[in-house]
């Protein structure tokens, strides 16, 4: 029962960070209302909140496939889990200390939008944030030992990073274009210039949370 419990958790957790990500505006969603709002159609809206679910998605497999290709995950899992919280921390730490914005997301063609989500996505550290909870999702029954069963357990484990990045960018792709829709069909450009919010601290300090969350459930062995 503990485990399914763990389970659920990470998996929600997964699909919140996701939610996380879609709201804020560092992700994309405001080039999905420009794109709909320079091109006056409202197909281009749901082509490019396409485009930018395809660049995170990429940035989090490549994020993800690295840990998921470990077969000395399941020697080394808890090592592995402690250091990728770390690794964590130190992100949103680094991110806490230098403020600004990365200039070469400015230089990317605006046309090129899965290309800017995918370099957007890593510049934020946003796949950081999934590692340590994807690692909960696979030491979850990963009890078995001998080469065979590390063969086996990789292979689940290249399929669980697909899903969930693909759950995570869905949810984050459902969130911006709530978002994004909303400010197209009713508020509009102005609104937004007024009401833009940062979310540069928040998003520092919840990859500091994030990784101490997973520092804590490697260690108390969750």
């Amino acid at each position: 029962m503990a485990d399914v419990t763990s389970m659920a958790a990470l998996w929600w957790a997964v699909i919140f960070s996701g939610l996380y990500h879609g709201i804020n505006p560092g992700m994309g969603w405001p080039l999905a209302v420009s794109a709909a709002l320079m091109e006056r159609k409202h197909s281009a809206m749901p082509k490019a909140l396409a485009m930018l679910a395809t660049g995170h998605f990429l940035a989090m497999i490549g994020i993800l496939l690295p840990f998921s290709l470990m077969i000395v995950l399941v020697e080394w899992e808890v090592q592995i889990r402690v250091v990728a919280g770390l690794l964590v921390i130190a992100m949103g730490i680094y991110l806490l200390i230098n403020r600004r914005h990365q200039k070469f997301l400015a230089r990317v063609h605006p046309a090129r939008l899965a290309l800017w989500s995918f370099l957007a996505a890593m510049a934020h550290g946003a796949g950081l944030m999934l590692v340590p909870i994807y690692l909960g999702i696979c030491a979850i029954g990963a009890d078995e030992t001998g080469h065979l069963a590390a063969q086996t357990l990789m292979s689940n484990n290249v399929t669980t990073a697909f899903l969930v990045a693909a759950a995570h960018t869905l949810s984050m792709t459902v969130a911006g274009g709530i978002i994004a829709l909303v400010i197209y069909l009713w508020l509009g450009l102005r609104f937004l210039s007024k009401t833009w919010f940062n979310l540069d601290i928040l998003w520092a300090l919840s990859l500091v949370a994030v990784g101490a969350f997973g520092l804590y459930s490697a260690i108390a062995g969750h």
